[in-house]
């Protein structure tokens, strides 16, 4: 029977053709709108729960029963699928300091500790932030919303451009990583090392498109397999003495600097910079507070308080065994391996360490692809990316999102050759710009609404704003020429074509009258143009479709003057006789075997003879029962439809014939 082309399935949800104006709600959770096009202005109220610093959910009642809710967050989930950057961080975090501190001698490791307790203040300080970001943003966003909201238009969009950057720089560092972990247990795989990033990008992208709720089940047990052996081995080397081995340093060249005692503050400033790289992905929560459970605020902000006390006791445990083994670089071999090697001993144990580590780094990619997406869903929303980046599948999963971060990651992966030290340069920049303007926000967030103790909370987040800014300086000037200056490119190009599809949608909506009340309704006469190329089924339903959507009906038919073709033209046009529908059949010669021109032209004729009337050109196709037999047929449908929306502006209909699966005894 004939059917109307539609997606199959569930639809994906429209995209937006309004924009909301920061976080606020009016009423009952309804988003404040206005017409897409129209600039941010001043927010329209409050976000819910700002006042008491409460998550939204407490105070405007979540609905009880969220029929996606199982493919939500819990806060354990959101620690696995939002906070593996994060963790995978102390793998690399504390060797970055110890190797630039290696430049001042045997001295200048003793500042590894109080250059690690200064990160580890700054993170207190960006948690406890990022805590009431979620508070005052329910809706998800971080950065982006916060200074979208009190920062402005052009701050929003760097916020977002710093933290798009950082994203996608995550995914491509922590599959090298976890790769070069991997090749560094197994050698004989270096040579194919770009092929397994790509290998393990694929997966992780896979797991993804199943939705958050399932890549966190997923990465929930390397998780905590990494966590768990991550704390038993500090517990382990606070209780010795001594290293129980070093196999793993024998026959490896120290890469500390010899004779060397001098420690500056350039070198101390370039030791934070460079450890403040386990920093990143602590924003992540704040992106994608819509992805937990309700009351998702209250959760993401559990979610948020526990990736930083598990993330700061690591980072200090580490530096302190660092500190208590009197560890040094050395080449080929992480400090992670010699921390394992100290505390546990070349056992079993140091195995679980070195594998958990290896698999936690390749996946920590997974963070960029839970918070991503969601920043993107909010940028299309707000009109500056494409509303694509707006819908959402069933499992409540950005596609094109975590498909275009997956893309972008995969051409990174090709040009660095899976080289991590490549990209480790440009890593962590974008995050601290983001950071600072977050900060700022939220100061003045606090001065706007002056709730109970907002002097206090303006503080905290002034002196994080303070700290951030200064770090962000501090890792650009350091990191500038081994690549850093890409991203002062970067971000700049990345705001301006935001700024360009705003303008484009601008545009769209002020020629499509979007936000105003259009104007009454009359009716035009119709005419519906169906092509045919022979009698059956599919042209008897496609004619019956036709007289009853239009006031008038004709059929046309290419038709060609090689005297191969003339029998099936002669044959048409005596069977249209016999048959007689009452339908007029136009005949279009074509010197060329050309399809859709000649219908092209045909319509185009039409309409400058009637220009009062409304053209529809309906084409019949034929769905087969079988997927596969699809490869059978001929694609003029879409040929036709092709030229006409190409060459005219009639309207197209595609009306579809399902042939339905023969039984077995016919």
């Amino acid at each position: 029977m004939p059917m109307v082309s539609r997606p199959e399935g569930r639809p994906e949800e429209p995209p937006d053709t309004t924009t909301r104006t920061g976080s606020a709600h009016t009423g009952a959770g309804e988003p404040a709108r206005r017409p897409m096009g129209e600039p941010p202005g001043e927010p329209t109220g409050e976000p819910a729960g700002e006042s008491t610093g409460e998550p939204a959910g407490e105070s405007t009642g979540e609905p009880a029963a969220d029929p996606d809710s199982r493919h939500r967050l819990t806060t354990l989930q959101g620690l696995a699928a939002l906070s593996l950057d994060a963790m995978a961080s102390v793998a690399y975090g504390p060797e970055s300091i110890v190797l630039v501190l290696a430049a001042a001698g045997s001295y200048g490791l003793g500042f590894t500790l109080p250059v690690t307790l200064a990160i580890a203040t700054l993170l207190a300080v960006l948690v406890a932030s990022y805590r009431q970001v979620i508070a005052a943003f329910p809706d998800g966003g971080g950065s982006y919303a916060v200074a979208r909201t009190h920062l402005g238009r052009r701050a929003a969009l760097v916020a977002a451009a710093s933290l798009l950057l950082d994203y996608v720089l995550n995914v491509a560092v922590s599959v090298t990583a976890g790769v070069a972990a991997l090749t560094s247990a197994f050698p004989a795989l270096y040579d194919d090392r770009t092929a397994i990033c790509l290998a393990v990008l694929l997966l992780i992208t896979g797991i993804n498109l199943r939705g958050i709720a399932d890549s966190a089940k997923a990465f929930l047990v390397p998780t905590a397999v990494f966590v768990g052996a991550i704390l038993t081995m500090i517990v382990a080397g606070l209780l010795r003495d001594a290293p129980a081995s070093t196999v793993t340093t024998d026959g490896h060249p120290s890469a500390l600097a010899q004779n060397a005692t001098a420690v500056g503050a350039l070198l101390l400033l370039k030791a934070f910079a460079s450890g403040c790289s386990a920093l990143t992905g602590v924003e992540a929560v704040a992106n994608a507070v819509p992805s937990f459970r309700a009351p998702a605020a209250r959760r993401a902000q559990r979610t948020e308080v526990a990736l930083g006390a598990l993330l700061g006791v690591m980072l200090i445990g580490l530096s302190v065994l660092i500190g208590r083994f009197h560890l040094q670089p050395v080449a080929g071999v992480t400090v992670l391996a010699q921390l394992a090697d100290a505390s546990l001993g070349h056992n079993g144990a140091f195995y679980v360490v070195q594998f958990a580590t290896m698999v936690l780094l390749a996946l920590a990619a997974n963070t960029s692809f839970g918070g991503l997406p969601v920043l993107m869903g909010l940028l299309a929303r707000d009109n500056y990316l494409p509303h694509v980046f707006g819908l959402k599948a069933d499992r409540q999963v950005h596609r094109h999102g975590v498909l275009a971060l997956a893309a972008v990651a995969a051409a990174l992966l090709l040009v660095s050759g899976g080289e991590v030290n490549t990209l480790v340069p440009l890593f962590a920049i974008g995050v601290f710009v983001g950071f600072t303007l977050c900060q700022i926000g939220m100061v003045r967030h606090w001065r706007r609404n002056r709730s109970s103790g907002w002097r206090g909370k303006a503080l905290l987040n002034g002196f994080g704003a303070l700290l951030t800014g200064v770090s962000a300086l501090v890792v650009t000037a350091t990191k500038f020429t081994e690549g850093a200056w890409l991203l002062v490119i970067a971000l700049p190009l990345l705001v301006l074509t935001f700024e360009a599809v705003h303008r484009a949608y601008a545009r769209i909506g002020e020629r499509l009258g979007l936000g105003r009340v259009p104007g009454p309704l009359h009716r035009a006469p119709s005419l519906v143009v169906v092509p045919v190329s022979h009698l059956s089924r599919l042209t008897c339903e496609a004619l019956n479709a036709a007289v009853s959507l239009g006031d008038e009906v004709v059929a046309v038919t290419v038709t060609h003057d090689a005297p191969e073709d003339r029998p099936a033209a002669e044959a048409l046009r005596r069977d249209w006789e016999l048959w007689n529908p009452g339908v007029e059949l136009i005949e279009l010669p074509s010197a060329t075997r050309s399809l859709g021109r000649p219908i092209a032209a045909c319509v185009t004729g039409l309409a400058e003879r009637r220009p009062t009337t409304r053209i529809t050109v309906l084409i019949p196709e034929a769905e087969p029962a079988h997927l596969w037999q699809r490869l059978l047929q001929n694609q003029r449908g879409a040929v036709v439809a092709r030229a006409v929306r190409r060459d005219t502006d009639a309207v197209i209909c595609r009306l579809r014939f399902r042939l339905e699966p023969q039984s077995a005894g016919s």
